[in-house]
């Protein structure tokens, strides 16, 4: 693939969020906090990944607001078949771009407690190196490195 092929790459997250509710008997989707989702940037009517930390589920579906400063996050329809109530998720939207821009994205990761508070506010960032090698970090409010990637290890 070329500087130009479209990539799908993260575009924002909600890390560690728990479910509030789960609706079997409504259409299916997933309810945010409009608070969340904006500070994510993930739209309404969106579509999203879902995968379950509680159960290893992972579904797509897309996602409706709820009450402003709610906090809630529920799943719905088919959907709430995936997930219960304190199962802990991670939200990721996606956007195709160009992999010559990747360098310019920042996705937004936000990471929550028990009770749906965020609790960290990161960023993901990929530079070049001189050699034009890709280089991963996440990053603080600050700018700076506050989380060190996995390192890839192999055997000898």
């Amino acid at each position: 693939m070329g500087e130009n092929a479209m990539r799908k790459i993260v575009a924002g997250k909600l890390h560690g969020i728990r479910v509030t509710d789960a609706n079997l008997n409504y259409h299916g989707s997933i309810t945010l906090d409009p608070n969340h989702c904006e500070e994510a940037g993930i739209l309404p009517m969106e579509f999203v990944e879902i995968w379950n930390k509680s159960s290893g589920a992972r579904i797509s579906t897309y996602v409706i607001l709820g009450e402003r400063g709610s906090r809630c996050c529920v799943l719905n329809g088919a959907a709430a078949r995936t997930c219960q109530p304190g199962d802990e998720i991670i939200i990721c939207n996606s956007v195709y771009v160009p992999e010559s821009e990747l360098v310019s994205l920042r996705p937004r990761v936000l990471v929550f407690d028990a009770a749906n508070h965020v609790v960290d506010r990161l960023a993901y960032k990929v530079d070049r190196d001189a050699e034009g090698r890709y280089a991963f970090s996440i990053v603080g409010e600050n700018g700076k490195a506050n989380v060190t990637p996995l390192e890839v290890r192999t055997s000898a």
